[in-house]
């Protein structure tokens, strides 16, 4: 995975969770893989069971903003935002993270949400 082999690493990353079915991170790694070999369908559960299994993980943020970009991937704008503003308040210095949040606000029409400065910039 570290060396952007996703399609050789998912087994790998299999393996690992059969050994060790409660290691969050490598749900979380596996749905990196997925997404990034374009099994998008199957990222979000992956992410979610490694929030599951580690709620306070340090590498939280980044779950929630790969839920948040699978969710923009897929044309849910609005799921996007939510995640997306997740992973915003838990690693506010993360410019990563505002980024798509900008993103996704920029595509969603006015009618159907108020984009204020406090939305971009807030630092909670």
């Amino acid at each position: 995975m570290a060396q952007w082999r996703y399609e050789e690493a998912i087994p790998e990353l299999e393996t690992v969770i059969a050994a060790d079915p409660n290691l969050a991170r490598a749900y979380a790694a596996l749905g990196w893989c997925k997404m990034m070999t374009g099994l998008i369908d199957e990222a979000i559960p992956l992410e979610e069971r490694a929030i599951r299994l580690s709620p306070r993980d340090l590498y939280i943020g980044i779950w929630y903003w790969r839920i948040g970009v699978v969710h923009l991937l897929q044309s849910r704008t609005d799921e996007a935002i939510v995640w997306l503003e997740k992973a915003r308040v838990v690693m506010p210095g993360y410019a990563l993270h505002h980024a798509w949040l900008a993103a996704a606000l920029a595509i969603t029409p006015r009618s159907s949400r108020v984009i204020r400065r406090a939305d971009l910039c807030d630092r909670r």
